[in-house]
């Protein structure tokens, strides 16, 4: 018997989701995709319901084979209110509340109506971001009254997020709506849970679950088994990397440049010994300027975004890895800090010791943590984290502490929370 559920039944679940293949971002599109791959190996069989790609800011046919084979994907009509929708690059409020793609809202409730009532669907899931895909399944639930759980990859709301005015009331209401009518909620980290805990201090304990973001076994192993040794390797600089998004006020990379650039005025720090590179920030505009009145272009360089299994690849390679999180987000962990595990390279983080992120590094064994906005402590832990790895002493997660992280593994705990679900609601 698995849960409450005979070991042989197939239960058909709704996947809500804005981002799935073919969207290229750095890593929401992971989370969604892993547990369409794996869910049928936990007797549910997942159906998708996500955008029109014509509604992504920028797409890429890179995972398109990763799209499990006989998973149906319903693709609902929807649109980029910024690109789609405005006039000499302005748009009316209205059509981005509470986000760019609520034109996907009635397209996606008629597409999700009509694959619930073809396929017998037991039980919806949706995740945020996007708001609208809450939306979406919140609607669905009231009309169908199936049971619902609501996947919160990040907080709707936050101290700084969405700004004060309407788009934040909107969310607020959205996300109100979604933990009261949600069978149970679930969160990548013990912080948000507790930040919705606060929040909802009258909902039900068994209401809030975790279940941490992860890495992807079969991708990795297939990277790696296509990997070739790198030429030259011993005789060149470390090299270490950041692969994915630095958002200026989540993830400010300035102190940690200056850093570089006084190390580099001391001779402790040259190209000869270090090379960093920056993969993907979407915001080197701000960035490249900084480093160059700096002069710290020969050691630090701003890359553009590469394919997933080459970003893998490059993790793989690289000397070490690197982590920013201000202390805004003490309750949230990137998601890429497991592929990171997996890759089992020595990790630099740039994040508060009271965070997420600071207690997963320590819990993998990684003690290699300095304050994001201290750049006395920078230097001081980056020059020692060198050292470490031109020695070859550089802490690595163990791989018992990496096979935790498997998104595999994952899936097993949410399709066991979707049999307490359904069992629940009978």
């Amino acid at each position: 018997m698995d849960s409450q559920l005979d070991s042989h039944t197939i239960n058909n679940v709704l996947l809500i989701a804005f981002h799935y293949p073919p969207v290229k971002v750095s890593s929401g599109v992971q989370r969604t995709l892993a547990f369409s791959r794996y869910l049928p190996e936990n007797q549910w069989q997942p159906w998708v319901l996500t955008a029109h790609p014509r509604a992504y800011p920028s797409i890429s046919d890179d995972q398109i084979g990763d799209i499990p084979e006989g998973v149906v994907v319903k693709r609902a009509f929807a649109l980029d209110s910024a690109r789609h929708l405005s006039c000499r690059g302005r748009y009316l409020d209205i059509l981005a509340l509470p986000d760019r793609w609520i034109s996907w809202w009635m397209a996606g409730v008629i597409g999700g109506l009509r694959t619930i009532r073809q396929n017998k669907v037991s039980l919806i899931w949706s995740t945020y971001p996007i708001t609208t895909a809450h939306l979406i399944a919140l609607v669905l639930q009231r009309v169908t009254g199936l049971p619902w759980v609501a996947d919160f990859r990040d907080a709707m709301v936050d101290d700084v997020y969405p700004a004060p005015g309407i788009r934040r009331r909107c969310h607020a209401w959205i996300e109100k709506k979604t933990v009261e009518a949600c069978a149970a909620a679930v969160f990548t980290s013990p912080g948000a849970i507790a930040l919705y805990r606060q929040r909802y201090p009258t909902m039900a304990e068994n209401k809030w679950h975790l279940i941490p973001n992860g890495y992807n076994e079969e991708i990795f192993a297939e990277v790696e088994a296509d990997m070739k040794p790198e030429a030259g390797k011993a005789g060149r600089a470390l090299r270490l990397i950041h692969s994915g998004v630095l958002y200026p006020s989540e993830r400010d990379p300035k102190p940690f440049f200056e850093a570089i650039a006084e190390l580099k005025v001391q001779g402790l720090l040259s190209v000869e010994r270090i090379r960093i590179i920056l993969r993907a920030t979407e915001h080197d505009e701000l960035y490249q300027p900084l480093i160059d009145a700096l002069c710290i272009n020969d050691i630090v360089a701003l890359e553009p975004g590469i394919s997933y299994r080459e970003a893998l690849s490059e993790m793989l390679n690289a000397d070490g890895l690197l982590i920013f999180q201000a202390a805004n987000c003490n309750h949230q962990i990137p998601a890429k800090l497991y592929e990171y595990f997996r890759a089992k390279r020595p990790i630099f983080a740039l994040t508060d010791s009271h965070g997420d992120t600071a207690s997963a590094l320590r819990a993998a064994g990684i003690d290699t943590c300095v304050a994001l906005d201290n750049k006395e402590a920078i230097k001081v832990g980056l020059l020692s984290f060198i050292s470490a790895l031109e020695q070859g002493t550089g802490a690595v997660v163990s791989q018992t502490d990496a096979n935790y992280y498997s998104r595999r593994a994952f899936t097993k705990n949410l399709g066991a929370l979707f049999n307490q679900v359904i069992a629940a609601a009978k």
